[in-house]
C-alpha cells in the first residue's frame, strides 16, 4: 500500500456513516440511470457493524473520500461454493464521483491483495451485482477472472442486495 500521505487506505469510523451513505446514494442512482440492478437502501446497523468488526474501508485522496468497501473473509451467505473459504471478498464499492475515472482500482486491488495475505486468503474477490458488463469488463482488465454467474436460490439469511437475482462472481489469485 502507498505510504504517500495524499492517498491512504484506512477503516471507516462511525464519523464517516453519513458520507458512506451518500456515496451509496450516489452509486444507487447511477445505477438506476443506467437501468442496471440497483442496490437497496442499505440498514444503517449493517454499516455500524462493519465498522464495528473493522471490516468497512475507506480511500483518502487529498483528505477526502475517495472511494468505500467492506471485506469479509467468508461468504457462505452469498451461496457460492467456490473455494469459499480461502477468498477475501469485497462488497459495496461506492467512489465519489469527484474521483471518477481516476483508475484507483489499482490502489484498491493492491492493498487488498496485502489485506488477504495479511488474513491466510489465497484470493481478493469481488461480487457484481446482475448485467453491469461494462463494470464486468472494468473489473476484468483489472486483473479480476470472472469464473461465473449466479442466480441465489436460497435466500434466507443473505443480504438484502443478494436478493435481486444474478450477480457475477470475480477471483483475483494471490501472487
Amino acid at each position: 500500500m502507498s505510504d504517500h500521505p495524499l492517498k491512504r487506505v484506512e477503516k471507516s469510523t462511525r464519523q464517516d456513516i453519513d458520507e458512506i451513505f451518500r456515496l451509496y446514494t450516489i452509486a444507487s442512482a447511477n445505477q438506476q440511470s443506467k437501468n442496471f440492478v440497483v442496490w437497496p437502501t442499505f440498514e444503517r446497523s449493517i454499516v455500524e457493524a462493519e465498522i464495528a468488526e473493522h471490516r468497512q474501508f475507506k480511500l483518502i485522496v487529498d483528505e477526502e473520500v475517495a472511494w468505500v468497501w467492506a471485506i469479509t473473509c467468508s461468504d457462505r451467505a452469498t451461496g457460492d461454493a467456490h473455494k469459499v473459504d480461502q477468498a477475501m471478498y469485497i462488497h459495496c464499492i461506492a467512489i465519489n464521483p469527484n474521483f471518477g475515472g481516476m483508475n484507483l482500482v489499482g490502489m484498491i486491488i493492491e492493498w487488498a491483495k496485502e489485506y488477504a495475505r495479511a488474513h491466510g486468503k489465497d484470493f481478493e474477490r469481488i461480487d457484481l451485482l446482475g448485467d453491469n458488463r461494462k463494470l464486468i469488463e472494468h473489473h476484468t482488465q483489472a486483473r479480476f477472472e470472472i469464473f461465473g454467474d449466479e442466480e441465489h436460490k436460497g435466500t434466507a439469511g443473505i443480504s438484502a442486495h443478494y436478493k435481486t437475482g444474478e450477480h457475477c462472481l470475480q477471483d483475483e489469485i494471490k501472487l
